[in-house]
Parts: structure tokens; sequence; C-alpha cells
């Protein structure tokens, strides 16, 4: 785990990058122009998109970022035969394969061995309260928590086991959160790399501050220029299901790990 960092007012947490150096970009700069003095990554810089190189580069050379390792990290930088993303149906496995596969041939040895380097989780100071920054949860890299299925019980746990006034994740690529009476709860950041299933091209990340004594959390859309990222996947001859998510804004894979609530939402 990473040492508790020096003292935030504000910071900016992104994750689901998924080789979207286009709008990875974007967010890092819109976090320096909301005055976060803060940026972290939190796992996840390859998959679904292209040129995983260029997100890589996008993320090393950001000043001060802070990062948490994601499953594809970790699966990319120590050479698996997978991504590790948790899928249990074989029509999203098929596509993950294909989309890792990708990743794994296009990424740079140096860059595979930054990825495989990464801490696996952090903690900061926010005012008085402690956040841990995990990619899935503080339980398993790749464990994917819900909103509809993440009661108020499960969230005390996480809480009470980690010691932490919040646990701050990312994986599922759809930001919500849930707060207990006391202010403590779980936040999902959502994902930087694709929209959240809802018919919009905008990705999404989270902004935290303290304000009358409580971390409040502000969930932040912002454009980017998808057409290009369109342009480059297709020019990658990658498939035509992940170009239609980007263009559309509705997740045509990875769709079965959904719960009814979630899945319900889409259009498929």
């Amino acid at each position: 785990m990473q040492h508790v960092t020096a003292e935030h007012r504000r910071i900016a947490v992104f994750g689901g990058a998924y080789n979207n150096w286009i709008a990875t970009r974007a967010v890092l700069e819109d976090a320096r122009r909301r005055g976060c003095d803060g940026v972290w990554f939190i796992g996840d810089a390859g998959g679904f998109g292209p040129h995983p190189d260029r997100t890589v580069e996008v993320l090393r050379e950001a000043r001060g970022l802070g990062f948490v390792q994601g499953n594809y990290d970790d699966s990319v930088g120590n050479g698996a035969e997978d991504c590790a993303c948790g899928y249990t149906d074989p029509r999203d496995n098929h596509f993950a394969q294909i989309s890792y596969d990708y990743t794994l041939a296009n990424t740079s040895s140096e860059h595979r061995a930054w990825l495989a380097a990464m801490p696996v989780d952090g903690r900061v100071r926010l005012g008085d309260h402690t956040l841990l920054l995990c990619h899935g949860s503080p339980r398993k890299v790749n464990e994917f928590l819900w909103e509809s299925t993440t009661p108020a019980g499960f969230v005390r746990h996480l809480c009470d086991a980690n010691e932490a006034d919040l646990v701050v994740c990312t994986h599922t690529g759809i930001h919500w959160e849930r707060r207990l009476a006391d202010g403590r709860g779980v936040v999902n950041v959502g994902a930087v790399g694709r929209p959240p299933n809802d018919g919009n091209r905008e990705v999404w990340y989270a902004v935290l501050e303290v304000a009358d004594g409580r971390v409040q959390t502000t969930f932040v859309p912002v454009a980017y220029d998808w057409r290009a990222l369109v342009g480059a996947m297709r020019a990658e001859g990658l498939p035509e299901e992940f170009v239609e998510t980007i263009a559309t804004g509705w997740w045509t894979t990875c769709l079965e790990i959904l719960p009814a609530r979630e899945r319900v939402r889409g259009r498929l």
C-alpha cells in the first residue's frame, strides 16, 4: 500500500482509460482547470481502444499524478494470458480477449514494466478524512461494485475493514456513490475510456473535496474528440462493436456482467 499522501484540498480521481488517450488527456486538463491539487488514476490504462502506448505516455507524463494498478495493468505488465477482467459470459470473454491480445501486442516492453510496478492501492488524506483508493474493491482487484448490488451494510463493512472514510474505486465503467448516515461510503468514479452506457458520448470522472466537514463528490462529464478515436479504432481494425460504443454512447460488449437494474438502463 502507498504511504498516506500530503493533505489535499480537492482531488480528481479517474479510472478505466481503456487506451483512450484523447479522453485521458481531456480529463487531466479538466481536472487542472478545476483547481484540483491532487489527481489520481486508479487503473486500467489499456483495453478496448487503439494505440495503448499513447495512453501510457499521457499518464506517465502527467505531472504529480498518483497511480493505482488495475487488473489490466497487472495482466499486461506481467504478460498474463488474459485481462483477468472478471467476466463469466462467453461473449463478454470473447471480446475481452480480442481487446487484451491487441493491447498486449501493442504495448512496449518499457511501458509493460511500468504497468507491472504500479502500486495496488493507495491512501489519501482529504482534510480530516481518509480515502482508500483501489481499482475494483479493497478485497479484489477485479471485483465489480455496482450501485444496485452494494447495500449499506456492505459499504459499512468495507469502510470498517479498511479503516477508511471513503472507498474510491472504478472497474465497472458506471459512476455512482452510496453514503452512510455518518458520511462514510463508496464512490465509484466510472471510466474515462468509454461512456457509461447512457446514449451520450461524454466520459466521467469524480472530484472530491471537503465542504461543511464532509467529503463532497462531484461527478464530472468530459467531452472529447470521439470522432478521432473512432477513426483510429477503425484504422487499427478493432471490432465494429467497440467502435459503435464510442460513436453512440451505448455498450455493445461486456453487457452480460451488468446486474438487471443497470442492464435495463441501456439499449441492449
